[in-house]
């Protein structure tokens, strides 16, 4: 079992910058992937950044590739996403993802187990 608390959402102005906090605990050694994800009112939840814990390996997706950067802290198992440049169109809920499957991709939901309550992004133009 692994609990997720997310910290760092806000509302900002569009091309401010705000810096998503994932604290991970519980059974963390079985972490193979961490993602952020984020969703919309009336839109799936859509993978945005994850990244292969081992390895260090990340992954974006194409809208947020340059603005978003995704890190790892392991001593404190806790994860971050950087976001510049922030878009009205980044406004989501966005949730913190943890994978216990040794065959997960980082930026495919349906290969999560747990998740975090999700921190709100609000952008205004």
């Amino acid at each position: 079992q692994v609990l997720q608390v997310e910290s760092g959402g806000g509302s900002v102005q569009a091309g401010g910058s705000l810096r998503l906090s994932c604290a991970a605990s519980g059974s963390t050694y079985r972490m193979y992937c961490m993602g952020w994800f984020r969703q919309a009112p009336g839109k799936e939840r859509e993978g945005v950044a994850g990244i292969y814990t081992t390895s260090g390996i990340t992954h974006y997706d194409d809208s947020v590739k340059g603005r978003f950067t995704i890190s790892q802290d392991n001593a404190k198992n806790t994860l971050y996403l950087q976001i510049n440049s922030l878009r009205p169109e980044d406004t989501a809920l966005y949730y913190c993802g943890i994978s216990h499957w040794y065959g997960c991709h980082p930026l495919r939901a349906t290969d999560y187990n747990y998740w975090g309550q999700g921190t709100q992004v609000t952008v205004s133009s």
